[in-house]
């Protein structure tokens, strides 16, 4: 029977795959032999054990086979049907992406990887995943936009850390330039003195130099540059009434 490959508009449930399956598992599974009458049974059982028929429909060695029937009919693809697991490697491919994308968005990079690890041919994969593209359900343009966003407003990360973070995501260079272009230096600045602000009393207490040490090195790892979080956390230390004097020098 042809299988017809549907492609849906959206994630399904995890490990739902519509259009896939249907009726996997039919005829798989043959039907146990019919019991032998009690009085049957009764009467033949001594010749039964001696191997002669029963009557019951079994030669020699059937009820080795009978109580084996399951295990020895079944193959390894048949196994895999009678799990729910799809035969196809298009099939597999497919209902993996549908979990990997259900509840989180991912990139088509981290698609690919994931298939290769699951060991699907090179030629399955890239075919559901240019469906997956056609259909929106991989969009690395959106996933890196949401990315620097959340990042940006919910970690306080810089476009510098937020290159890095792409980059290993395997977002092209030209979507991650877009994506972090939206953010501009004032706005970095901004959040930049956020984070100063919110660190600020912890280090109270400390020496001018090390506290300068300390809140520059937070914002470096953050992604912004050594000139910004100089100047940043300059200024905080003059709201304090800190003298600032020398701390002109990089750190």
């Amino acid at each position: 029977m042809t299988r017809r490959t549907e492609w849906p508009g959206s994630p399904a449930e995890p490990g739902v795959a519509p259009g896939f399956g249907d009726g996997f598992g039919d005829g798989l599974c043959e039907e146990s032999a019919p019991e032998p009458e009690a009085g049957a049974a009764g009467r033949s059982g001594r010749r039964s054990r001696g191997g002669a028929d029963t009557g019951g429909g079994f030669g020699e060695g059937s009820g080795r086979r009978a109580r084996s029937g399951t295990r020895s009919s079944g193959s390894p693809s048949s196994s895999r049907a009678e799990k729910g697991e799809p035969r196809d490697p298009v099939e597999q491919a497919r209902n993996i992406c549908l979990r990997l994308l259900t509840g989180t968005p991912r990139t088509r990079k981290q698609l690919a990887d994931a298939l290769r690890k699951r060991e699907i041919p090179d030629e399955a994969a890239e075919e559901v995943l240019a469906r997956f593209e056609d259909v929106g359900l991989i969009d690395d343009a959106a996933f890196a936009g949401a990315w620097v966003e959340s990042r940006h407003h919910g970690r306080g990360l810089a476009r510098r850390a937020l290159v890095r973070e792409l980059r290993t995501k395997g977002v092209d260079s030209a979507v991650i330039d877009e994506a972090v272009g939206k953010l501009d230096a004032d706005q970095e600045e901004e959040r930049a003195r956020e984070l100063v602000a919110r660190k600020l009393r912890s280090t109270r207490g400390l020496e001018r130099d090390k506290r300068l040490r300390r809140l520059a090195g937070m914002l470096a790892r953050k992604g912004y540059g050594e000139g910004m979080a100089l100047r940043v956390v300059r200024q905080a230390l003059e709201e304090e009434g800190q003298d600032t004097e020398g701390l002109d020098e990089p750190f």
